[in-house]
């Protein structure tokens, strides 16, 4: 009763407030009231009953329980900060602390089985050891001991430890089985004793069914298949690989001979006493002349040169104060044949004339089929390279031709399928990268701030999980019922704030899942690497030639893309963003998992220095084209292969280039009667511009005219381009090339503009650079982000020396030379050459080409002034007539003087 006076004094004092305020505040003031005084009655209540009187033993119970509380507490939180440690150490440290753990377990094994340990320790190892494995526990400490030396040997190769896992547990169910027949298959009435001294509880329960229903003659051969099943999954050896396994086990051990070591070492001692004897009497050798000469030296000598010059030859060049004897002459004409008739290669001045007394026929049967594996010695039948050497070792000590003859270039655009084997690149000479963390310390640190956030802006949301990815990590926030999305865009700049990091980008929802993400980058950055995607690709068994390894998503997932179906990329973004390390990963892509008779390529770099890498290598159709005029004929000559293509298809009733090569490789094509034309697959087509504003600059018609008609058609020829820029504005990526490029890669754009002219959307401004991007394919609604992978230059090196081992480039010399022809001098210009030279002065100082103005500088009539421009036309001065509109014109002011020159016929 004592509330109530109180309650009644502020009565008072609010409803004198209400009226100064209006009618409308009487309402909140009634209701307040209400609401307290139940409060006030509840702790009236509560504060009624009278306290029992305290006893001693409540007090200590008390005590004990808020002890026991302290300490379970405690501990907990001991035990969750040791596991929350666990989960951040590093995946190498975990399994060197498996193998360790191992070693530990086989060690203290080793005591109970070997040395009959006392204790606690030693009865349990009795009962569960013994009691498993039976006779056989002194195997199990070895067994112990090998898995984790393996472990601390291979940390980097997870995925084979299933298959050793299953080949061991099948190899002992089998042993321990046969163990346990063979010392008469005790029952457990015979006593647990017997059982261990058998094959133990696991021989005993992989015995006793099989001999219970089919007896001891079917279980022991089945348990013996089984036996042979766990060692050949151990091994990794398919059962048609036994005899080979053998074979090279032996070879190993030396109970066999090395068959290709004698056969080698035969042929060298034969050709060694062979081509002694040719040489003549003045030119042998007495006491040991022969070991100068080493043949297997000789060779391998010659292909570290050529590994290191593809293109030049690789004989050793003789010092320039002695002349060279007969010894070292045949030696290094020994090894410029190898790579002569290897690799095609063209000849030194040394051996030039060799090839004079061999016939065609002996060259084709001696090409050898150059190997897959880089370091392997080919084989090689001596007999033709010992002939050629009797019949002109007789000259070799002559002076060489100053000129030497150079094979001849092949006719065929390919030549794959008919005197050539091409190996792919291994997949081995690309980097193996670590496993990804799935969660870090810091992930929790940005949960717990982003936890804070929602409760200082009291907004109904909690963060329910996140992914990570390699360069950032997706947040998933689910909001609570009747809160709005826009509460939380509203929050971004205070999530920046909250987590130290401008570059926070809110996707609001994320695809399929009713959350809100908030993709804030990692302070610990991880490398994707380009091996890592393709060995994806191949486990996929995806054999199509055009899939290329883009990167890794922000849910930890590789990003792969056929360049077949999107059919034409655009990649922009910023200087240092990341677009020359993805046109890498592409080109690479393209020669790891393609033969140059599936992807020819044209290179485009007016950089000069961005591809120069990959210089040489056979899937080019041309060399790099670094000259921006240059690349605008090419791209012509791309429409009219398009042509050439779509002729065909429309000949032979096909829709596509894949339907077409697939009736050519059956052999469904018939060509028409009394046509010579030999069919052949076509490959696809790859057209690669590093750098489009460039050429955008010099040619800009010509340069968009082209790409719009090869990405308009080109899709079911097979010819698909690649545009990469680093200045993607409206004059560049205009919009017919926007409209007729559907698949989009961007990344980090300086201004939202930029943004938008790449992406049609907002959210590559906020990107962090260093590879990271958004990828739109065709047909995607919103884009995905993702860290592009990277590839190191030694990694391209090597890949494009496999390919120049592999077979030389055949170039087509129609790709750069139509525009030249086109552009002769057709026309008489007659009494007109300094008013046409004053025209063309006039039209390219003011770039401005209009037939009205040179009627008005000039003071001629306009049938003059037509044919000055006509004139200029063919020169390639001006571009063609557009109606009323002024003309083009095509050369800059810098190169006046130039064509100037061209007009007066001075060059």
């Amino acid at each position: 009763m004592a509330s109530r006076p109180s309650a009644a004094k502020k009565q008072p004092a609010k409803k004198a407030a209400a009226p100064a305020k209006g009618p409308a505040r009487k309402a909140p003031a009634k209701k307040t009231p209400a609401k307290k005084a139940p409060v006030k009655k509840a702790t009236a209540k509560k504060a009624a009953p009278p306290k029992p009187a305290p006893s001693p033993t409540g007090g200590v119970y008390r005590l004990v329980r808020a002890v026991w509380l302290g300490l379970a507490h405690a501990v907990g939180a001991v035990f969750r900060g040791i596991g929350q440690g666990a989960k951040n150490l590093d995946p190498a440290h975990r399994k060197d602390g498996v193998a360790l753990l191992l070693l530990g377990l086989g060690l203290i094994v080793a005591a109970g089985t070997w040395s009959n340990l006392r204790g606690p320790v030693g009865d349990l190892v009795e009962i569960i050891v013994t009691g498993a494995f039976g006779r056989l526990d002194l195997l199990v400490p070895i067994l112990l001991a090998v898995i984790a030396v393996r472990f601390i040997r291979h940390p980097e190769k997870p995925e084979a430890n299933g298959r050793i896992v299953i080949g061991l547990s099948a190899l002992l169910i089998g042993v321990l089985g046969q163990v346990h027949i063979a010392c008469g298959a005790p029952a457990r009435s015979d006593g647990m004793q017997a059982i261990r001294d058998a094959g133990g509880l696991i021989g005993w329960g992989a015995a006793t069914p099989l001999t219970y229903t089919m007896g001891e003659v079917l279980a022991v051969p089945l348990l013996v298949l089984l036996t042979v099943f766990g060692l050949l999954v151990v091994t990794a050896t398919p059962v048609n690989a036994i005899p080979r396994r053998l074979r090279e086990l032996g070879v190993r051990l030396g109970i066999l001979p090395d068959p290709e070591e004698d056969e080698l070492g035969e042929d060298d001692e034969r050709y060694d006493e062979q081509w002694r004897e040719a040489l003549p009497a003045r030119g042998r050798r007495r006491g040991p002349a022969p070991e100068s000469y080493d043949p297997d030296g000789a060779e391998q000598e010659a292909l570290s040169q050529r590994r290191g010059r593809p293109r030049r030859s690789a004989v050793p060049q003789p010092a320039m104060d002695r002349r060279m004897d007969a010894v070292d002459i045949a030696a290094a004409a020994a090894a410029d044949l190898d790579g002569v008739v290897m690799h095609g290669l063209p000849p030194s001045a040394l051996v030039a004339d060799l090839t004079q007394g061999v016939s065609v026929g002996d060259r084709v049967e001696t090409t050898p089929v150059p190997t897959p594996v880089p370091a392997a010695r080919p084989k090689q039948d001596a007999r033709p390279k010992q002939e050629r050497l009797k019949v002109e070792v007789a000259d070799l000590t002559k002076p060489a031709p100053e000129a030497p003859g150079e094979l001849p270039p092949r006719a065929e655009q390919l030549q794959l399928s008919g005197d050539i084997t091409y190996a792919l690149p291994s997949l081995d000479l690309l980097e193996r990268g670590g496993p990804g963390k799935a969660r870090s310390a810091a992930n929790d640190a940005i949960v717990a701030s982003l936890t804070t956030v929602f409760t200082e802006f009291k907004v109904d949301a909690a963060v329910t999980g996140f992914t990570r990815g390699p360069t950032v990590t997706r947040y998933e926030v689910e909001l609570g019922p009747a809160v709005k999305v826009e509460r939380i865009t509203a929050l971004a700049k205070n999530i920046a704030y909250a987590v130290a990091s401008p570059d926070v980008r809110i996707i609001s929802p994320i695809p399929g899942k009713s959350a809100v993400g908030i993709e804030i980058p990692n302070t610990d950055r991880e490398m994707v690497n380009l091996g890592d995607v393709l060995r994806l690709a191949a486990a996929a068994e995806d054999e199509h030639p055009m899939l290329v390894a883009l990167g890794k998503d922000v849910e930890g997932g590789y990003v792969m893309a056929n360049l077949a179906k999107m059919p034409h990329v655009l990649v922009a973004g910023a200087t240092g963003s990341g677009k020359s390390s993805c046109i890498n990963c592409l080109i690479t892509s393209i020669m790891v998992r393609a033969t140059p008779e599936d992807v020819r390529m044209v290179l485009v770099d007016p950089k000069r220095v961005e591809l120069t890498a990959y210089e040489g290598i056979p899937h080019l159709i041309t060399p790099i084209i670094t000259n921006p005029k240059r690349a605008a004929e090419a791209l012509q000559w791309v429409v009219r292969e398009m042509d050439l293509r779509y002729d065909d298809l429309a000949a032979y009733g096909f829709r596509h280039i894949d339907d077409f090569n697939e009736a050519i490789r059956n052999g469904k094509v018939k060509l028409p009667e009394g046509s010579e034309r030999e069919l052949q697959p076509y490959p696809y087509l790859l057209v690669i511009v590093d750098e489009l504003a460039d050429l955008m600059m010099v040619a800009p018609r010509d340069v968009e005219d082209a790409i719009v008609r090869i990405t308009q058609l080109a899709r079911a020829a097979g010819i698909h381009l690649v545009l990469a820029t680093q200045r993607p504005s409206v004059d560049v990526v205009t919009g017919l090339i926007k409209a007729n490029v559907p698949s989009r890669l961007a990344f980090a754009t300086s201004s939202l503009a930029d943004s938008r002219v790449i992406l049609d959307q907002p959210g590559a401004e906020k990107l962090i650079g260093k590879g990271d991007g958004l990828f739109l394919p065709m047909g995607a609604n919103k884009p995905t982000r993702m860290q592009g992978a990277f590839v190191t230059e030694d990694e391209v090196a090597a890949i494009v020396q496999h390919c120049k081992d592999q077979m030389a480039p055949v170039f087509r010399d129609d790709v750069v030379v139509g525009t030249k022809q086109k552009k002769e001098i057709d026309e008489e210009i007659g009494d007109d050459l300094d008013l046409l030279c004053q025209a063309a002065e006039l039209v390219v100082s003011t770039q401005f080409g209009s037939t009205s103005m040179l009627q008005r500088k000039l003071r001629v009539g306009f049938a003059k002034a037509g044919r000055l421009m006509d004139l200029m036309e063919s020169r390639g001065i001006v571009g063609p007539s557009e109606g009323s509109k002024a003309r083009d014109v095509l050369v800059k002011a810098d190169e006046l003087d130039g064509v100037l020159a061209v007009i007066r016929g001075e060059a």
